[in-house]
């Protein structure tokens, strides 16, 4: 009897302290909520069934163009002319508008200022680009530049990346002023030609041209996440991201040379062997875990009430879980790269002859550097980890990762992104803040705002992630008619002076 009521006063100051500890757990992972606006509006807009045949059937003509870029400039000038040739044919109403200014930067690449009726307000830019990466037919359903339809999807180099947005915005465009539009706002659509290849042609100089015209923007709308689905284990909803900041990056080439000579009498270690074990150690020892040191941490505490529990407990309390939750996002790629500088050996180059000792080897890996790094620290540890003189280090290109643009209930460009995702995209349970992996060229940007912002307004599953650069891209035509919605809003919602007065839409504890 007193054993047993020992036992039982034990489990129930147990059950107490577990309670103590949760409780206020609880209440942490319930405090975010999303602020909605006074007055905004829920409805996409409805295209006629002709209209919806014109958007599809421009994208198709864009994507059959092979407007690809192969390295800093070399890239497809044949195709670049027909785009541009195409882009004038398909969109007549933009080239003819008394208020849209159209210019070629850089021989290939295009800005359009359309001017606003209220000079007072500081203009916004919404950027995309038009060129592609290589793509051969093998591997591929289709001919990657065909166009094909099947099964309401369209096949083809460009539908996700990223000539959905290039044709979008203009398409969008196209039909507001079919509408007898006229934006108070004034903004640029800027399309670059070699985003692919680093955007120092394209978008730079487009940056660089209104930089000298003395223009500030109220923001910049790119490429960069999307809706997701599936995307994020635990969050069985739709949510949607939008990249506030973006990765560094560095292209590195590595570098051994040697004394040739006959292969019959070779030395202890050939250039190539040097090599090969210097990028093996940069392959098997990753850069270090970040995880929580970086913005990242801010969007699983966002996403935290779309988790189901425990895991809504977790997210929420990121300041006790974070060690675990590192650990964990470690062991996938996709994931790993949000919490980690990534390493990859992308090109490996040695050797003359099968008899001969080789003279030379040199590889190219490149970094796309975590938040809480520098291009220094980098470098530093990678020195470390190939901890060889002979092997010689030479930076191609290298820039330290983008700013943290604002994303609270006053700054302008990330509520209207956000305003207009909910419009259009009405499943979406959750717009939050994210790090964009990969690079856009909205990076030249920066000197021009300090709200640069990146989405990209299409509905992505796991298994279409493999697609962006990969096998059979594809897009849901239904998709690309709401991503043509989502710029005909945004311009919309853009032409207001002001944010209109948030409210929680739930009670914040």
């Amino acid at each position: 009897m007193a054993r047993g009521g020992a036992a039982g006063l034990a489990g129930f100051g147990l059950g107490l302290a577990l309670f103590v500890f949760t409780v206020p757990l609880l209440l942490r992972s319930c405090r975010f909520s999303e602020p909605q606006a006074e007055g905004a509006r829920r409805r996409p807009v409805g295209f006629s069934a002709q209209e919806k045949e014109q958007l599809r059937e421009a994208l198709r003509g864009a994507i059959r163009i092979p407007t690809v870029s192969f390295s800093p400039g070399k890239v497809a000038t044949s195709a670049m002319e027909e785009f541009s040739a195409y882009i004038r044919k398909v969109f007549p109403g933009v080239f003819s508008s008394s208020f849209v200014q159209h210019e070629v930067i850089g021989g290939y690449s295009h800005l359009f200022t359309v001017q606003g009726s209220d000079p007072h307000l500081q203009p916004y830019v919404l950027l995309a680009h038009l060129d592609v990466v290589p793509a051969s037919d093998e591997g591929w359903e289709v001919p990657p530049f065909s166009a094909q339809e099947r099964d309401g999807f369209l096949y083809g180099r460009g539908t996700l990346d990223d000539k959905n947005a290039a044709i979008g915005i203009l398409q969008a465009l196209e039909f507001l002023l079919k509408r007898q539009y006229r934006p108070v706002r004034s903004f640029y659509i800027g399309i670059g030609h070699d985003e692919e290849v680093s955007g120092n042609d394209g978008a730079r100089k487009i940056a660089a041209k209104l930089e000298r015209a003395g223009v500030r923007l109220s923001f910049v709308s790119d490429e960069g996440l999307a809706v997701l689905e599936g995307v994020v284990k635990g969050i069985s909803e739709p949510v949607a991201l939008v990249g506030t900041t973006e990765k560094g990056a560095i292209t590195l080439t590595l570098t051994v040379h040697s004394e040739p000579g006959h292969s019959s009498f070779p030395p202890k270690e050939t250039s190539i062997g040097i090599l090969a074990a210097a990028v093996s150690r940069l392959e098997q020892n990753p850069m270090p875990s970040l995880f929580g040191k970086g913005p990242e941490l801010v969007t699983f505490e966002q996403l935290a009430t779309q988790f189901a529990f425990p895991l809504n407990v977790v997210m929420g309390n990121l300041w006790l879980f974070a060690p675990v939750v590192g650990r964990v996002l470690e062991r996938e790629p996709s994931t790993s790269a949000l919490v980690r500088t990534t390493t990859a050996l992308t090109l490996f180059h040695a050797g003359v002859k099968a008899n001969v000792i080789p003279p030379f080897a040199n590889a190219t890996v490149n970094f796309r550097i975590h938040p809480a790094q520098t291009v220094e620290e980098v470098l530093e540890l990678v020195r470390a980890t190939v901890a060889d003189e002979r092997v010689k280090l030479n930076v191609q290109d290298a820039f330290d990762p983008l700013p943290v643009s604002p994303y609270d209930e006053d700054s302008f460009g990330f509520q209207i992104i956000r305003r207009t995702i909910h419009e259009v995209f009405s499943e979406v349970s959750m717009v939050a803040p994210g790090v964009c992996i990969g690079n856009t060229d909205s990076r030249h940007f920066v000197n021009l705002t300090d709200s640069i912002y990146r989405f990209s307004p299409i509905w992505l599953k796991r298994e279409d992630l493999g697609r962006i650069h990969g096998l059979n891209e594809r897009i849901s035509l239904e998709m690309y008619e709401r991503g043509v919605q989502f710029y005909f809003h945004l311009m919309e919602n853009s032409d207001i002076a002001q944010l209109p007065k948030p409210h929680k839409s739930a009670h914040e504890l």
